[in-house]
Formats: C-alpha cells, structure tokens, sequence
C-alpha cells in the first residue's frame, strides 16, 4: 500500500526531510528528496512493509559508507524517531551504520554464525537477525537500482558488480526484487 499524496506530503519524515534540504540537495537524477522518494516508491512496489519504505523515505539521514553527506548528526536520532518511529529510525541508523566491505561479504551466508555486520560508527561487530538482513538487503538494492536507473555512467561502471553481489543475496530479496535486478542489471 502507497501513501496519498497528501498525506505523503504533510508527513513529519517530508517536513523534516525538506527542513534538512533534502529538497535543494543535488543528487543523482534530480534532488536528494527525489532519490529519496523514488527509492520509498521502489520499496512499496515490491511490498515492503511500511517501517522498511519510511527506512528508505529516511535512508540518507546519517549518511552511507558510500556517501558521507548526513542531514542529521547522529546524537539527534530521537528527532528522526520522533518523526518516522522507533521501528523505522532504528532500520535508517543500521543502513547507514554498515561498513560495506567488512559486512557485505558475508551477508546473505546460510550459517549465520558466520555472519558479520560491522557497525561503521562504533566499530561494533555483531550477528543481525536474518529480518535485518533482509531489511537492509531490500533497502540496499532499491538505493542502487535507483540509481543505476537514473545515471547510465553509474549503471555502466558498477552494474556487473552489483549484479553479482545482489544475485549473491538472492536469498535474502523478495521475488519481486529478485525480478527488477534483472530488469535493470541483467
């Protein structure tokens, strides 16, 4: 289920999103609030619940190991609670915490055991549960697809490799996901 316009547009996680300028931000295919929402959009088409399509509303609020702009510093993380809820802040905080190279490896291996998040923040090294696995799966394919969408010169330089590493996390994507990193990568 989508959100109406309306109600997309008078949501605090916008009105915040907007007051960080996310709106005047550039990014690739238009605006930082664009990308955003057309990453939300992807989520929901695919039938993400709605804490995982709010997470991905919010997704560059602490930044990403692969783009260090923030729009908020991680000590006000109640005020984008506040906003989107505890659930869905808690999905922004551990998308952004990854440290892609030490976690992405092992993300999708079946003994979970040998499974490692690292936290790129604090260093912290930990086992997520196989449901935030899947979360930050989904979110990650979305962000990517998004912008292997919008930009041929970011689908030509890194669409063989994310293809791999998506079909690598097969497991863990929906069908629908599994289907649109065929359409775009393969």
């Amino acid at each position: 289920m989508t959100r109406s316009d309306d109600q997309h547009t008078d949501s605090p996680a916008i009105t915040l999103l907007k007051e960080l300028g996310a709106e005047t931000t550039k990014h690739s295919g238009g605006t930082l609030l664009t990308h955003l929402l057309r990453v939300e959009a992807l989520l929901a088409a695919w039938g993400a619940r709605p804490a995982l399509q709010t997470a991905a509303l919010c997704h560059a609020f602490y930044g990403t190991d692969g783009l260090p702009l923030s729009l908020l510093d991680l000590a006000d993380r109640a005020r984008l609670a506040d906003a989107i809820g505890v659930e869905a802040e808690a999905l922004v905080y551990f998308y952004a915490s990854c440290d892609r190279k030490a976690s992405y490896p092992t993300l999708a291996s079946p003994d979970e055991a040998s499974v490692t998040f690292r936290d790129r923040f604090t260093g912290e090294e930990f086992t997520p549960s196989l449901q935030q696995r899947r979360d930050f799966a989904e979110l990650t394919v979305a962000n990517e697809l998004d912008l292997a969408k919008v930009n041929a010169s970011f689908r030509e330089r890194n669409g063989a490799d994310l293809l791999e590493l998506f079909t690598r996390w097969a497991p863990l994507l929906s069908e629908a996901t599994r289907r649109e990193v065929t359409e775009v990568l393969g």
